[in-house]
């Protein structure tokens, strides 16, 4: 991204049990058989398997927009983030060869939202499509606020040097606003994205920003305005050739979903 402008539940069955007779008996019992449970019994209720989000409400918001360059004086509207005055939203940033930001954010939340879903969570998303304009970093926010999810997260690709590599996780700071509250919790979600992040991709943690991985800004709006756990993931470096073919690849990120969603899960587990 560049600035522009329970626990898991067994199947239980019942086995079938021999009854044998008394010991001066001649006579041997036939086989009992065991019913099925009565539903609503906890028998009943030990035979479903539940989903280990199930409950749970997670924002997912794709960085930038797809039309957001054909509409500059939309996207630069100044937005208060509490901190300073920034731009409504950015254009994102692009591979050399013009795969854009807001093509592969989208791409890659689909795909989390597909993984969340199977895994009985509620997911919104803060964009509808990849040909829209915004919503401002505000906006995005609050989709996160309403809904009082249960943990939000937004992602990017980032717009460095070329020689620059890795990924990196962005976290709050206390800035004695909204966000403060859930600063400690962010911090978390960040840690258990990152591990599980780093251990389906490879990828290294980022050369040339944060330490081990790990960010903590003030100055955005999308986690200065959020009341509810947050954080942001810049995946790796567009402009790096080698993070760039990655990132082109479908297979690719197919596995950044499942390690953000294996992140999610860690923590809200």
């Amino acid at each position: 991204m560049r600035f522009l402008a329970a626990s898991t539940l067994a199947l239980c069955g019942l086995a079938a049990a021999a009854c044998g007779g008394t010991a001066n008996s001649e006579r041997v019992a036939a086989p009992v058989t065991a019913q099925p449970p009565v539903a609503g019994s906890p028998g009943a209720a030990a035979q479903v398997r539940q989903k280990p989000l199930e409950g749970k409400t997670i924002v997912v918001d794709p960085g930038h927009n797809g039309g957001n360059a054909r509409n500059p004086k939309a996207i630069n509207r100044q937005v208060n983030v509490l901190t300073q005055w920034k731009a409504c939203d950015t254009t994102g940033t692009s591979t050399n060869d013009g795969y854009s930001e807001a093509a592969f954010t989208w791409d890659v939340s689909q795909r989390l939202v597909k993984i969340l879903k199977s895994r009985g969570a509620t997911v919104k998303l803060t964009r509808k499509d990849n040909a829209g304009v915004g919503p401002c970093i505000t906006e995005r926010a609050a989709t996160g606020n309403k809904t009082r999810a249960d943990a939000a997260i937004s992602v990017h690709g980032d717009g460095s040097a070329p020689a620059n590599h890795g990924f990196h996780v962005i976290m709050p700071k206390k800035i004695n606003g909204p966000v403060d509250p859930v600063v400690g919790d962010s911090r978390e979600l960040g840690i258990k994205v990152r591990d599980a992040f780093k251990k389906e991709t490879g990828l290294p943690y980022s050369t040339y920003i944060g330490s081990k991985a790990l960010s903590f800004r003030s100055d955005l709006g999308g986690l200065n305005l959020s009341t509810v756990p947050k954080i942001f993931i810049e995946c790796g470096n567009m402009r790096n050739a080698a993070e760039a073919a990655k990132f082109q690849n479908p297979a690719f990120r197919q596995r950044i979903a499942q390690g953000l969603a294996d992140g999610l899960q860690n923590y809200l587990k």
